[in-house]
Formats: C-alpha cells, sequence, structure tokens
C-alpha cells in the first residue's frame, strides 16, 4: 500500500517548487521530502475526456506504481498528470504503452 497525496497545499508546493519530467501520456513532478517513504498524486484534469476516462488512466498510473514501487527513489514525493493525449487515446491505450512511458520517465530499465 502507498503513501497519497491528499491536501491541495502539498499539490500546489510540488508544482511550484518541485522538478517535472514530460512523457508520452504522462507529466511528472517530483520533489524529495524528509519521511521514510514515497508519496504519490495522480492528477487528470477535466479536459481529459469524461470521469471514465479520468477514472481510467489514474487506474492505470496505480498499478504501474503498486508494480514498480520498489524500483522508485525513497523520500520522494511524485505527480503524475495525464496529458490530454492520454485522454483523447484512452479508449483505445494498453496498460503496456503506458507503462513504456512510465518507464522512460522514471527511468527504469526493465
Amino acid at each position: 500500500m502507498f503513501h497519497t497525496i491528499k491536501s491541495q497545499d502539498n499539490f500546489q508546493n510540488i508544482y511550484k517548487t518541485g522538478k517535472k519530467i514530460y512523457g508520452t501520456y504522462s507529466l511528472l513532478f517530483y520533489k524529495e521530502n524528509q519521511m521514510n517513504h514515497n508519496q504519490y498524486g495522480f492528477v487528470a484534469s477535466k479536459k481529459i475526456g469524461n470521469a471514465v476516462c479520468r477514472n481510467r488512466i489514474k487506474r492505470l498510473f496505480r498499478e504501474f506504481i503498486k508494480q514498480n514501487e520498489i524500483l522508485l527513489p525513497k523520500s520522494t514525493t511524485f505527480i503524475l498528470v495525464a496529458k490530454k493525449k492520454s485522454g483523447e487515446e484512452i479508449k483505445t491505450i494498453k496498460y503496456e504503452q503506458i507503462e513504456k512511458d512510465l518507464y522512460k520517465i522514471f527511468k527504469i530499465k526493465k
């Protein structure tokens, strides 16, 4: 089980002071934290399809984190933001495409 970011203040802090990496389907914001565990936030704006599409992309992001959390740097806060391209393709996109994109963003060797 991983820890999620709950407060809007935490999200805003990471957006303003964190670093970002662009991927094909997502944007990653990250910043080191003072805790001994990672924190995660998943965002899909209303510009991305309907609620079904937004929830699906966030489920795919969460699944990737569940399967690869041990490979990620410790004591870091991550926010994964779905890009508009992912919303346009969400009905046909496969988990493998998201996984490949996130491996590239997180610089994980498969």
